[in-house]
């Protein structure tokens, strides 16, 4: 990363993606690949279960943000700043700040990481159906949500009394 510093751009929140497009076109068009290196949006990674799967998913980190790695001069900010989609840069006066580069790396190397917490579907007093086990089908109400093992207390109706089993996120889906 010896080309450029990063710089935050303020977009329009939930258009990221068209932004980021929007400006590698114009890169592209304008001939600016000597000024303008990278268009990122900072992303973490995230373990979701849904319907009994685990899936990892990209969660953005910054929503209505996105970074471009860049040399700042009058025609390189000319063309960010005119993109549709970009709002304009993260500053705090007229002249673009670039972000620190420990600060920078830093969120780059935690788009990089793999995730360790896992995110629920579901919360304590959610009615879930179980999908696995002894009790498929069965439905109840989350009285307990234990992400560290993995599992959640649900309350299911057992002959006629409520009684609480201890299920794996796995197995259970919220309604």
């Amino acid at each position: 990363m010896s080309n450029g510093q990063w710089y935050l751009l303020y977009v329009s929140s939930g258009h990221e993606e068209r932004a980021k497009r929007n400006l590698r076109q114009r890169v592209k068009y304008m001939d600016a690949g000597d000024k303008i290196f990278d268009v990122v949006i900072p992303t973490t990674k995230e373990i979701e279960i849904r319907s009994g799967r685990r899936r990892t998913m990209d969660k953005k980190a910054f929503p209505g943000y996105i970074m471009v790695r860049m040399e700042l001069d009058e025609r390189s900010w000319d063309i960010v700043r005119n993109t549709p989609g970009v709002v304009g840069f993260v500053s705090s006066g007229v002249k673009p700040v670039p972000l620190a580069e420990e600060e920078a790396n830093a969120i780059l190397q935690r788009m990089e990481e793999t995730p360790s917490e896992v995110k629920i579907a579901f919360k304590r007093g959610d009615s879930v159906r179980v999908t696995s086990g002894p009790f498929v089908d069965f439905i109840g109400k989350v009285e307990e949500v234990n992400p560290e093992k993995g599992r959640a207390t649900v309350m299911l109706s057992l002959f006629g009394r409520e009684t609480p089993v201890d299920l794996d996120f796995l197995g259970v889906e919220k309604i």
